[in-house]
């Protein structure tokens, strides 16, 4: 039996998702190498059984790879496609060993399409540019997004990382239904407008990395379990800091459960 995840609406354009989310990046990148796939598909499969059906990827996690699995993932199960919300991504590639950012029209559809055919789908639920491209106006990246809806290849669109003044002039073109971004007891800069200016235009907020990328879990200790390929081993001084705070939090912790005679 199914657990009890809440359903909640995201955004005010309609769609509905599990107020619990599966962000499937690790499983091909970022944190390590990739992990083995039927190990990944049964994880997955797991957490649609359990009520997580609010699924994430992007073109760029592995490259490519991610939603590869996620393709399989849904392929492998009988009507596992209308049990889940999928979101993807693009906008960020490698190129020349670099991260290129493109907003293009002519880029904004190939991805898709290529993203489509990778996730065996014809339709993407919720369809995010990733990075903006601060050389193509957003209004014409959206432009172009707009006509993948009328075309039945996305249903929703949405943002991440966008600044709140961004965000305004994407929504006037077409309805925003979410922006991604990172929201943490360390990452707490979007409150100032992005998340005001989400909640005054009716668009949904999906938070990445709620507990500091594993560190608000797992405590200072986290930074001695990193593995070859771990991105979070780049920034010695960003992760010394953190530790810092987390060995802070450790006392704190330990003096809240002292009881007190």
């Amino acid at each position: 039996m199914a657990a009890a995840v809440k359903r909640i609406k995201l955004g005010s354009q309609g769609l509905e998702v599990s107020a619990q989310g599966l962000g499937c990046m690790g499983m091909s990148a970022a944190y390590g190498p990739p992990k083995p796939e039927p190990d990944m598909i049964t994880l997955i499969h797991h957490a649609i059984d359990a009520g997580v059906t609010f699924l994430d990827t992007s073109d760029v996690y592995g490259p490519h790879t991610n939603e590869i699995l996620l393709g399989k993932a849904l392929k492998a199960g009988s009507g596992l496609r209308e049990k889940v919300e999928l979101a993807t991504k693009f906008g960020s590639r490698f190129q020349d060993g670099k991260i290129e950012v493109r907003g293009d029209p002519v880029f904004v559809r190939a991805a898709c399409e290529a993203s489509l055919k990778r996730l065996q789908l014809d339709c993407v639920d919720l369809y995010y540019q990733h990075r903006i491209d601060t050389n193509v106006p957003i209004e014409v990246t959206m432009g172009e997004l707009k006509k993948l809806v009328d075309e039945g290849k996305i249903k929703y669109i949405g943002l991440s990382e966008a600044s709140a003044s961004t965000i305004r002039r994407a929504h006037a073109v077409h309805p925003v239904t979410a922006v991604q971004l990172e929201w943490s007891l360390w990452s707490r800069d979007v409150e100032e407008e992005i998340v005001p200016t989400c909640r005054e235009l009716g668009i949904g907020i999906v938070a990445y990395s709620p507990l500091g990328r594993g560190f608000f879990s797992s405590g200072p200790k986290l930074v001695e379990s990193f593995s070859e390929g771990d991105y979070r081993k780049v920034g010695t001084a960003l992760c010394e800091y953190r530790v810092s705070d987390c060995n802070t939090c450790v006392v704190l912790n330990n003096c809240a459960s002292i009881k007190l005679l």
